[in-house]
């Protein structure tokens, strides 16, 4: 079964050699790969790449896809003469790094998303 990547595939593989991305070109990548290419999205993948900077899309889907660093560890607590009441500020600066990881973390998500969908759209 096809899911239909095998069309963007073969038209990132011709970006990548430098060739120009045309319906002829994109079927013939295709079917030397053994697949019959359907015309219809064939002629659909070029007309909604027309125009659009395959290098810059290809530089911003990668955060999305990009593996992701596990969390750190929470920090223990320590006991009450250990840590003295006057530091308030490393407690601010952990939260407020916290609070811009989790942020970073929504943003990419809200791309990959965005990602998924705009090839749904292409290959519903």
């Amino acid at each position: 079964m096809q899911s239909g990547m095998e069309y963007v595939y073969a038209a990132l593989l011709l970006h990548s050699a430098g060739a120009e991305i045309t319906e002829e070109k994109v079927a013939a990548v295709l079917n030397a790969a053994g697949i019959s290419a359907d015309m219809g999205r064939v002629k659909a993948l070029v007309q909604a790449l027309n125009g659009v900077n395959i290098e810059e899309a290809i530089s911003q889907a990668q955060p999305a896809f990009a593996p992701v660093a596990a969390p750190a560890a929470a920090p223990t607590a320590a006991p009450a003469e250990a840590a003295p009441a006057a530091e308030p500020e490393p407690a601010k600066a952990e939260a407020a790094a916290e609070k811009e990881e989790k942020k970073k973390e929504e943003e990419e998500e809200k791309k990959e998303e965005a990602g998924v969908e705009g090839l749904a759209a292409l290959f519903g």
